[in-house]
């Protein structure tokens, strides 16, 4: 079965948003002694994400 890709587009500060959102959900598992494996997985791929400047036409 071949793996599904999504392309995100997101503006700096809604990057820094999930980031930031990824981070906090992290810690609070860790304080209640459950794993974060799969949020540490997703905050390295979305900082390790090839960043992409695209310009947005109004029509």
């Amino acid at each position: 079965m071949r793996s599904q890709k999504y392309h995100l587009y997101l503006t700096r500060d809604e990057r820094r948003t999930i980031v930031n959102s990824l981070i906090f959900l992290k810690n609070d598992l860790v304080t209640r002694g459950k794993y974060s494996d799969a949020v540490d997985e997703l905050i390295i791929k979305l900082t390790k994400a090839k960043i992409n400047k695209i310009k947005i036409r109004e029509v």
